[in-house]
């Protein structure tokens, strides 16, 4: 089961987005859990996760994010704002998926 955490202002957000992944993740048979946080809840999240993905709108907070991502050995990178933008669940799960292969 992979974990994959985002990331974003409230948490609300990226709800439609979270919703579009788990439905990709689902149709290429893939056992994923895909939850969206406050970027505030970093360092309770990140421990458990695979990967971490940042909303474009929270990129600000990417050195805060990666240091605590770094101590639990968790990769992360910021949302293409288009594929954000677009609510495009194939391509951002593609983006989660690639990280954890590194």
């Amino acid at each position: 089961m992979i974990n994959i955490v985002l990331f974003c202002s409230a948490g609300m957000s990226t709800s439609l987005l979270v919703t579009k992944m788990q439905k990709a993740a689902a149709a290429r048979g893939i056992e994923a859990t895909i939850n969206a946080y406050p970027e505030a809840e970093a360092s309770k999240r990140v421990p458990t996760a695979n990967v971490v993905l940042l909303g474009p709108q929270v990129r600000h907070a990417l050195a805060k994010v990666k240091k605590v991502c770094d101590a639990n050995n968790v990769p992360i990178d910021v949302i293409a704002p288009r594929d954000y933008g677009l609510m495009n669940g194939e391509k951002v799960l593609d983006q989660a998926l690639s990280l954890i292969k590194k």
